[in-house]
């Protein structure tokens, strides 16, 4: 085997040298090497193995994607997502954050509609982060809510939505036969009032009012008297509540009185007034004939009103 020794081979003519012929093979010896200096190339007019060209060394995203590339250029931010680089030249990193809020629209359309949130607490959320968390009932038609064990219930009908009480124990006496209101102290209206949370709730109301007659021990007393309850709703006008004037009298047909001992008035209903807006009641008595003392609340005895709103 013959053997050429040279620090430099150049061209004859022109720019090119060619090595050998069609079909030639040469061998670089194990543990030999081939520099390429800088701004200089290597080009593949044929074909190359062993190695691949730098473009595609690059990493591909999945077994259908054909081209390769740098994996920033692969991934693409949606809807509130960014996609940041850092430590170039480094240890580089690709940071994907959410920038955006999560808010009741999420929740729309379904994309949402089996979610769970089992252990949100203030620990978790980061100022910012959250702009408004809400737990709603899972459907557009809000026939379900939330229970606390994660599962969804059905909303039925007679359930308990809540109760508003008022009492009072302001005595008042009367010996007219015009109607005058129940007073919580002087000169106010004894009013409480309820706001349904939907407009098929019904109110059952219970009234026990602390009214009797206040005439001499021992004598007969023309005692009978009305006892009215009205409701209004919003800043409307006071309606009578019930078809008839009063739910109850206290009266004696011309009986001698023994004793004067208070006496209560108690009465129960349920109606629906198809509202949201706020419900108020008020009571008026009055005498139905002149003669007598009619006193409410003797002795700071106590009258109250409950009103207890049911679900439809």
């Amino acid at each position: 085997m013959s053997e050429i020794k040279v620090n430099k081979i150049s061209p004859r003519s022109g720019t090119a040298v060619t090595l050998g012929d069609s079909g030639d093979k040469f061998t670089v010896p194990s543990g030999s090497n081939i520099t390429i200096n800088s701004g200089a190339s290597i080009t593949n007019d044929g074909t190359a193995t062993g190695f691949d060209t730098d473009t595609n060394d690059k990493v591909k995203v999945s077994a259908n994607d054909t081209t390769p590339g740098f994996l920033n250029g692969k991934l693409v931010a949606g809807t509130n997502i960014s996609l940041t680089e850092g430590s170039d030249g480094g240890d580089e990193t690709l940071t994907a954050a959410f920038s955006g809020n999560l808010n009741a629209s999420v929740t729309n359309a379904g994309t949402f509609a089996d979610a769970r949130i089992p252990d949100l607490n203030a620990s978790k959320i980061t100022a910012g982060t959250i702009a408004t968390a809400r737990l709603g009932s899972g459907t557009a038609d809000a026939t379900t809510f939330l229970r606390g064990d994660q599962t969804y219930a059905a909303a039925g009908g007679g359930k308990l939505l809540q109760i508003v009480n008022s009492t009072i124990d302001y005595a008042q006496t009367s010996t007219s036969t015009s109607e005058t209101d129940i007073l919580s102290g002087s000169g106010t209206t004894w009013e409480t009032s309820i706001t349904p949370s939907a407009t098929n709730s019904n109110i059952l109301i219970q009234a026990s009012i602390c009214i009797y007659n206040a005439g001499t021990s021992g004598t007969v007393q023309e005692a009978r008297f009305n006892l009215r309850s009205y409701t209004k709703i919003g800043a409307g006008s006071y309606s009578s509540l019930l078809a008839q004037d009063g739910f109850g009298a206290y009266y004696y047909n011309g009986a001698q009185r023994a004793t004067l001992a208070p006496n209560t008035l108690t009465f129960s209903k349920l109606s629906n007034f198809n509202t949201t807006s706020a419900v108020t009641f008020k009571f008026t008595y009055d005498l139905i004939a002149s003669g007598a003392t009619i006193e409410v609340n003797a002795g700071q005895k106590i009258s109250s009103l409950t009103l207890f709103e049911i679900a439809g």
